[in-house]
């Protein structure tokens, strides 16, 4: 695994930094339960068969997930597939702060290509000292009046949302118009 990289963009591409060992999980077996890791050459052959670690798991290699992973690699192959998740996601996140904004909050948020977040503090966020200084009930509200609207996101300002390449356009302006209803009410 020598030379292993991420398929989702990748810490160096963004911030200059080359991993020791990467680490995936979903998005591997196409959303499915499986993980994979790997890195330099040094502490993959620390592992058995080569070395003295053995690692092993339930879903290892499990045939499902190694299919839809496979197919959701060759669906992120395909050309404008991470402009179209940076777009999406981008007029989520702005969508979303400037709908916050006028509503009179605290808000920033922030996304790499279809990862993405939002802090109910004047921001920006860089760290977790920085995420810890927001308002963490304010962001409860919002999670639950959106839930009321029918848009799940993760449900604590910690956890990173998720766009995909199902999410249209359209699924984006709603969301958005949804948020600004919540918003005007918490």
């Amino acid at each position: 695994m020598t030379g292993f990289r991420l398929a989702y963009g990748g810490a160096q591409e963004y911030f200059g930094v080359t991993p020791d060992l990467t680490t995936l999980g979903k998005i591997i077996g196409g959303g499915l339960p499986v993980g994979a890791y790997g890195g330099r050459r040094d502490i993959m052959e620390m592992v058995a068969p080569a070395g003295p670690m053995y690692q092993a798991g339930t879903l290892s290699g499990n045939p499902l997930a190694m299919t839809a992973g496979i197919h959701t690699l060759k669906r992120l192959k395909e050309p404008g597939t991470y402009e179209y998740l940076d777009k999406i996601t981008g007029e989520l996140v702005q969508g979303i702060v400037d709908a916050g904004k006028k509503a009179g909050h605290a808000i920033c948020g922030g996304y790499i290509r279809g990862m993405f977040g939002f802090f109910f503090t004047e921001g920006p966020v860089y760290c977790f000292d920085d995420a810890k200084k927001s308002d963490t009930a304010k962001f409860a509200r919002f999670y639950r009046g959106m839930l009321e609207e029918g848009v799940y996101f993760a449900p604590s300002q910690f956890e990173a949302g998720f766009t995909s390449l199902a999410h249209s356009s359209e699924d984006i302006q709603q969301t958005i118009a949804a948020a600004e209803r919540v918003l005007k009410q918490i």
